[in-house]
């Protein structure tokens, strides 16, 4: 048995084989500008789209947090299980029925098999690209990348903007939080030769837009938020002082500033002092003032704080929250080999827990309809199982993802693969149509065109909205 492959140009390894005043007060000064914050600079889109004739939806979700699994979970180990299929595709886990009847998914998630009632899942996720980097791309954007197919092109100031990006600049936050925060690390494969996946900023937006980062192990209990704290001899009131040394500064090179196109400079250094000097902003980021019941509920490991850190971020107001998988020194989702084991021991236990927290916690503290919450990878895996270490390669053409909460219609499969979920069956749907249907549902115009820094229009959606998944 095979299964089609594409050729490709360039990748990493196993990307190749899918396809064969003084000094201190300076410092101190400079940094306070230097946090990276996702700042708005428009009138609301909203406005914009009424005043020429784009339809404006109805609001349904006030957040987003998209949990991104890097390197591609397994369709057919997680949501879309094939039983029937022979043993070198059907694999060694077995499928359980959950609280809907009808569906059923992989027996390893326990805890969401008990709450498929508030989930949409999607079986026909499909593209073409089995390079992580590119794919990623249109994963976390919601547009092909500027180079298609490559695991060798990092990051450029021609990628699309992140959704969150694209958020921070429609929906910019008010009350001194950042309007897309991301954590805990930017994804990165070390056997891709580009490195970094590009999509995971502010693109052609620019910079101002590239969201806050939340780098680290949040269940460290030394863990906290780089950049808003203060040096222990730094009060508010010198800090106030030293914002003012700042402003000096940022006179005199003023004219510098606007010929490398800086105009959010001072945007910049005022939302940073509004943050560092925000009891509602330090609440916001403090982990330690939630139980250790409500920690451990979400597991206490880097993706089930995150997760936990993601559902604060929404509740004191940050409109959109990327979670990606975390740097587990074993290359995350891209199970090339031992998948089985991989799965059953290091990745689906901690997803399984944190969502299901997630979705309960939400639930509980009436968020849960005014937040989508989404679980999708770059892409599936090969139905093909690789013989001689019991792995799974890239693939592309078929895979699956999770929406719920804020507008999506719960309870129900979208689309179907055929026999060994190689191939949509029905109602394909691509990373363009997702990442559509999730702005639509948070109630952003996605006919608008923005403009980007040398004033050309792009489309900030090139996908269709799965209206079936809406209620």
């Amino acid at each position: 048995m095979s299964f089609r492959e594409t050729s490709t140009p360039t990748g990493c390894s196993e990307f190749r084989r899918f396809n064969r005043l003084n000094r201190r007060q300076v410092l101190h000064a400079g940094a306070i500008s230097a946090i990276g914050l996702g700042l708005g600079d428009l009138e609301s889109r909203l406005a914009f789209a009424q005043e020429n004739g784009l339809s404006t939806p109805v609001k349904r979700a006030k957040a987003c947090i998209f949990l991104f699994m890097w390197g591609g979970p397994s369709q057919l180990e997680t949501f879309d299980m094939k039983p029937a299929a022979p043993a070198e595709v059907r694999g060694t886990f077995n499928p359980v029925s959950t609280k809907v009847p009808g569906i059923q998914i992989c027996e390893h998630f326990t805890q969401l098999a008990s709450m498929t009632d508030k989930l949409a899942i999607i079986r026909s996720l499909t593209h073409d690209d089995p390079a992580h980097l590119s794919s990623g791309h249109a994963t976390l954007t919601g547009q092909l990348a500027p180079v298609l197919k490559s695991d060798a092109d990092p990051p450029s100031a021609k990628d699309s903007p992140h959704l969150g990006a694209l958020v921070s600049k429609l929906r910019p936050c008010a009350n001194g939080l950042p309007s897309f925060v991301a954590m805990p690390w930017k994804a990165f494969h070390p056997a891709a030769p580009g490195g970094e996946a590009p999509g995971q900023h502010g693109g052609w937006l620019g910079s101002a837009y590239d969201g806050m980062m939340l780098g680290g192990d949040l269940n460290d209990p030394k863990w906290h938020p780089q950049g808003l704290s203060l040096p222990a001899d730094i009060g508010i009131g010198r800090l106030e002082s030293r914002v003012e040394l700042l402003k000096t500064l940022d006179a005199q090179r003023a004219t510098l500033q606007r010929s490398l196109g800086a105009s959010s400079y001072g945007n910049h250094q005022t939302r940073a002092m509004e943050m560092i000097g925000s009891g509602n902003v330090r609440s916001a980021f403090d982990l330690t003032q939630e139980s250790d019941a409500t920690r451990e509920r979400y597991g206490r490991n880097i993706h089930g704080q995150c997760v936990l850190m993601a559902r604060r971020l929404v509740e004191h107001g940050v409109p959109l929250v990327s979670v990606n998988w975390h740097n587990d020194g074993k290359n995350f989702w891209d199970t090339h080999g031992d998948n089985f084991n991989r799965l059953k021991s290091d990745l689906i236990p901690p997803a399984d827990r944190a969502l299901a927290a997630l979705l309960t916690d939400l639930e509980e503290r009436g968020l849960l309809d005014e937040t989508i919450v989404a679980w999708v990878g770059e892409f599936g895996r090969n139905p093909q199982i690789t013989a001689n270490n019991a792995g799974r390669e890239h693939w592309p053409f078929c895979y699956s993802g999770l929406l719920a909460g804020g507008g999506i219609r719960p309870g129900m499969v979208y689309g179907s693969s055929d026999k060994h979920a190689a191939y949509p069956a029905s109602d394909p749907v691509s990373p363009q149509d997702f990442a559509t249907t999730i702005l639509h549902a948070m109630g952003l115009p996605i006919e608008t065109a923005l403009l980007d820094r040398e004033d050309r229009p792009h489309r900030i959606t090139s996908g269709r909205v799965l209206h079936e998944l809406l209620v």
